[in-house]
Parts: structure tokens; C-alpha cells; sequence
């Protein structure tokens, strides 16, 4: 039975969540300049936005991703002969299939291990591939990877997958921190599988975080209808513009909510006042692009070194595998 293949372990602690956005948002917006981190996106609303975003004809990364792993699965399962594939921030393990065939056409996996914050979303894709793919076990976690990695029994080699650019959230500093966490983690027989957005036109850029269907900005304005939710927040979700911005200096897109007016906004839970000038922005998202150079040098410093670096036809984007020196 599939049911006996599958397991999912909540490794948070009692009020993960309550606590964590606490924390996120008085350190975010009782400064300035104001700040969210983007992992408050993604309630069910959020989650079911951001698959429409990556089926949107300006949202290239997901498509360019999904190019290089349909060609490269084979020759990435024949490099890891990875008895198991763990997956950070693994959603609805969509991409995933496509290293899990390879895999299994290869005949060594026997174990996936997902991790995830959403529980949800773990025991739905978890149970799917468990129909899908007999015999593999599916041992699931909802753990908070930024925190540690919870790995413990999996049979080896482990193939570790970062996928969809979500190291382009983090910023460098945070970066470094990640890279000597999961290098601490793994073995010397284990590969990291990371996917990363590349440095490219502006323009191209921008309209990928801005789309003219306005889904991005509906999908950014969701941070505010969770604050309300959670929190007793009373923001206007329609005073504010989503804005998505490229930093040139710091080579990222920088998505941001910007006040159409002066406001005060309340925040009960929190005990908390905010006075927002007109044109004041509330900073949501990061998204770091790469360049091969510079991403192969933090990833030394940071304790992996680059073993392959693959990209799509156009060069849009890269993924890489790289092992712990």
C-alpha cells in the first residue's frame, strides 16, 4: 500500500508560525526601510498564485529550469547514482519527477525525501508519488530548512536539490551562512543540485516580476491579506501598488508595495502603529541574479565546489552541481 511508503514528520516547534511571523514583521516594519521576507507569500491564496505565475509567457525561470532538467535528469542520475533525492522547499514536487524517472530509470533511488514548511502540500505531493512511483519510499518533513537541515538515516549518496532560484531570496550574507549549514550537512559522497536565475536584460527582468495580467502584483499584495488575517491588521490592500524594481548595483529584482498615500495602518496582535508616507514602499522580495563566476566563488567560500554548471539554450539560467571540499 502506498500509505505504508509514505511518512511525514512535523519537526516545528509548538507556535512556529504565530511566532515566526511575529518576529518577521516587527523586525521588518517597525523600521525603516520597511521589509517583509517573501515566505509570508505563500498561504493556500499565495501558493495557488504563484503556480499561475510560473505558466505566465513572461515568467521564464520556471520554463528555462524545467529545459535543463529534461535533458540533463539522465546525465545528472548516471553522475549521483543518488540512492536518495532530498528536496528543499519542495511545494507540489512538480520539476521533481523529472530527476525522480531518471533516478528510478537508473535503478538506485530508493528513498525521496522532501522538506518543506507546508505540511499540506508535503502529504499531498508525497502521497501522489507514492501512487506514482512503486516501491520508492517517501519520507517527508515540515521543518524550516533556513534553521537547520534535518537529515538523519537516508541511504546514500544523497542528491540534494535547491531548486527554482530560491537561493536568489537570500541575500549574501545570508547566502554564505546557507551553503556552510547544508556543507555541515552532507558528506563527501553527497551532490547539491542547485538551481539559479542569471543576470540578464532589465527588461526582460522586470516584466517576469511585473506581468501585464497584473498576477505578480495580486501575488505580492497577498503579504498584506495574511497580515490582516493573522494579525487583525487593517491594511487597504488597494492603497497599495506593487512595484517590482532592478537594482543594478546589487544585480537583483527587487519587489516592493507602495503606498498611493499617506496612511496609519493598525496592528493589533502586534500592539503596533504604522505610519506610511505617500510613495513610502514596503520591500517584499529579493531575487538575487547570478553570474558563473561570482556564483561559483560564493559556493567555494561557502564550502561546496562547482562540479557541473548546465544552462538552457538561451542562457537564462543555470543549474549546477556542485559536492563539500
Amino acid at each position: 500500500m502506498a500509505e505504508s511508503r509514505f511518512t511525514l514528520d512535523d519537526r516545528l516547534p509548538a507556535g512556529y508560525f504565530t511566532d515566526s511571523l511575529h518576529a518577521d514583521v516587527r523586525a521588518g516594519l517597525a523600521e525603516r526601510p520597511r521589509t517583509l521576507p517573501p515566505k509570508w507569500f505563500y498561504d493556500k491564496r499565495g501558493s495557488d498564485l504563484f503556480e499561475e505565475i510560473t505558466r505566465l509567457p513572461e515568467y521564464y525561470p520556471t520554463r528555462a529550469e524545467q529545459e535543463i532538467l529534461v535533458r540533463r535528469a539522465p546525465e545528472i542520475a548516471a553522475l549521483t547514482r543518488a540512492a536518495t533525492l532530498v528536496e528543499l522547499g519542495s511545494g507540489s514536487s512538480r520539476k521533481t519527477r523529472l530527476l525522480l524517472d531518471a533516478l528510478t530509470a537508473g535503478g538506485t533511488l530508493r528513498r525521496y525525501a522532501p522538506l518543506d514548511v507546508s505540511g499540506a502540500a508535503l502529504a499531498e505531493a508525497g502521497e501522489a508519488i507514492c501512487r506514482d512511483y512503486p516501491g520508492l519510499e517517501v519520507t517527508a518533513t515540515v521543518a524550516d530548512f533556513e534553521a537547520g537541515l534535518p537529515l538523519s538515516d537516508e541511504p546514500g549518496p544523497r542528491l540534494l536539490a535547491f531548486l527554482g532560484s530560491t537561493i536568489g531570496n537570500f541575500d549574501p550574507a545570508q547566502r554564505q551562512a546557507f551553503y556552510r549549514m547544508l556543507a555541515l550537512s552532507l558528506t563527501s559522497d553527497d551532490v547539491l543540485l542547485l538551481g539559479a536565475d542569471l543576470v540578464k536584460d532589465p527588461r526582460v527582468l522586470v516584466r517576469a516580476y511585473d506581468d501585464e495580467q497584473g498576477v505578480t502584483a495580486e501575488f505580492d499584495k497577498n503579504v498584506l491579506h495574511v497580515l490582516n488575517r493573522e494579525l487583525g491588521a487593517d491594511f487597504d490592500v488597494d492603497a497599495f501598488d506593487h512595484v517590482a524594481v532592478w537594482n543594478a548595483e546589487q544585480e537583483r529584482i527587487e519587489m516592493r508595495l507602495r503606498s498611493r498615500a499617506a496612511q496609519t495602518v493598525k496592528i493589533p496582535e502586534l500592539d503596533l502603529s504604522l505610519s506610511l508616507d505617500a510613495g513610502e514602499e514596503v520591500r517584499t522580495e529579493l531575487s538575487c541574479k547570478f553570474r558563473r563566476e561570482s556564483l561559483t566563488a560564493e559556493l567555494h567560500a561557502g564550502g561546496f565546489t562547482v562540479r557541473q554548471w548546465w544552462t538552457d539554450p538561451e542562457e537564462r539560467f543555470a543549474l549546477l552541481m556542485a559536492v563539500p571540499n
